[in-house]
């Protein structure tokens, strides 16, 4: 009990000053930023704009819970479909609010931090082309009616006044930025508790023996990791914290394969993909983000960390 709450409040309290970072960040950009700014900058030549929406997290740090609707919108306007798909995947890693958390969460290791950056932006370019190559439809689920578009509105109606319309002003968005901020706050802080939760649980309760017969193999190792991102569902500003209450059972090419997969692709995310995605697509990423991520990440133990 004691191994228990020493990791679980630790886990929390790191995790604190990021996660209000993250939405406050994630709901100035939400109130001020036009999404119509953003279709506009965006360019047209394919390598250009699959580098554009791997990195397009630096400039709009938004957590992956609100990654989707907002991403959808942007394609109705105007974003060319593999860019958006791009950013959905990109954003919640590569941005600075997650580096900074990442690099503070593995103070003792810092590479794991520069590590998951280049990982996450390696599969992201190479799921950018596929996606240019082989997507020849619009991704949109056309006419869907779903807790994502919310009925016959487009996701955010209530924000349009944000974004330079007359019907606003700064003290209404002010307002709207707070109120935003503080209910993706609760959303996500629910899922960082289940997550210091359960790595309290595992770390206290299950064998050491039994992990280090996982970790022991690194192929199995990165599985067992992925899928714990997946069941998880924490948000990327705060994972890492969670992670490295790991460091020294596993290897660090399982770790990154925590933090890269499970903000790509986990529970809460797949059930927003199917809903405003069609099938297919969604299927057909998942399946390359799987594959490319664990396959990397054992080319990046091998390669980067020598082991």
């Amino acid at each position: 009990m004691h191994d228990f709450q020493h990791i679980f409040i630790s886990i929390i309290i790191e995790a604190f000053p990021f996660i209000l970072l993250g939405v406050l960040a994630s709901a100035v950009l939400q109130v001020f930023v036009s999404d119509r700014l953003v279709a506009k900058l965006t360019p047209r030549n394919p390598v250009a704009g699959v580098l554009f929406g791997s990195l397009l997290g630096l400039l709009l740090p938004l957590c992956e819970c609100g990654m989707i609707p907002i991403v959808r919108r942007l394609i109705r306007k105007g974003m060319p479909p593999y860019i958006g798909m791009v950013f959905i995947f990109a954003g919640p890693i590569l941005n600075p609010i997650v580096f900074a958390s990442t690099f503070n969460a593995f103070r003792s290791e810092p590479s794991i931090a520069y590590a998951r950056m280049g990982l996450a932006l390696v599969v992201c370019l190479l799921l950018g082309l596929a996606l240019y190559v082989f997507m020849k439809r619009s991704p949109l689920k056309l006419g869907l009616h779903s807790f994502v578009s919310g009925g016959s509105r487009q996701p955010d109606d209530h924000y349009q006044y944000n974004h330079g319309h007359s019907g606003g002003g700064i003290r209404d968005r002010v307002q709207a930025t707070f109120t935003h901020a503080s209910d993706e706050f609760f959303d996500i802080g629910k899922y960082l508790i289940i997550g210091a939760l359960l790595a309290g649980l595992v770390q206290s309760s299950v064998s050491p023996e039994l992990l280090q017969t996982v970790s022991g193999t690194p192929a199995l190792a990165s599985l067992f990791m992925m899928a714990a991102g997946f069941a998880l569902s924490l948000c990327s500003t705060s994972d890492a914290f969670v992670a490295s209450s790991f460091h020294g059972i596993f290897g660090p090419g399982a770790l990154l394969a925590f933090l890269v997969f499970g903000p790509m692709v986990d529970v809460k995310s797949l059930l927003l993909l199917f809903a405003a995605f069609r099938s297919k697509i969604v299927v057909g990423i998942v399946v390359f983000l799987f594959a490319a991520v664990w396959i990397g990440s054992m080319l990046a133990e091998k390669l980067v960390f020598g082991i």
